[in-house]
């Protein structure tokens, strides 16, 4: 299935979801979105270039290396932060980095009325199948 299918998918399956989007990190694109309302292009770039912060940013980074060389632990590529909420008077933002492609995120946004649980749980699953969209 592409991905276009598989996000439109899957945005369905996640409760409360009004709009689920894949970004590459690595190039700051967002790859895709599904989204049940129309958002301008400009809003829409940001929300790849702010995942891309959120996992890579300079901050992020350094918390990593220290929390490596604490521990003793060589560079091997591997990041400790996986998953980002973020809550918005409105909103729920669940960002997910990929599993078998690590500059990859899965954005999920659902109403803030969602059980958490439930977005965090169907997002987790829905995120594999975006990947095996690719």
């Amino acid at each position: 299935m592409s991905l276009d299918k598989s996000l439109a998918k899957v945005r369905g399956e996640v409760p409360e979801c009004v709009a689920v989007g894949y970004v590459d990190m690595s190039t700051g694109m967002l790859l895709s979105v599904a989204t049940v309302d129309s958002h301008p292009q400009e809003v829409l770039d940001l929300v790849a270039a702010a995942t891309a912060d959120l996992f890579q940013g300079q901050s992020v980074t350094t918390i990593e290396q220290l929390f490596r060389k604490s521990r003793g632990q060589a560079e091997d590529g591997r990041h400790y932060f996986r998953e980002i909420m973020v809550f918005s008077e409105n909103l729920l933002h669940v960002f997910l980095r990929g599993k078998k492609y690590h500059d990859h995120a899965a954005v999920f946004v659902c109403r803030a009325k969602v059980n958490i649980g439930m977005a965090l749980t169907k997002a987790r699953l829905a995120a594999g199948e975006l990947e095996a969209a690719l």
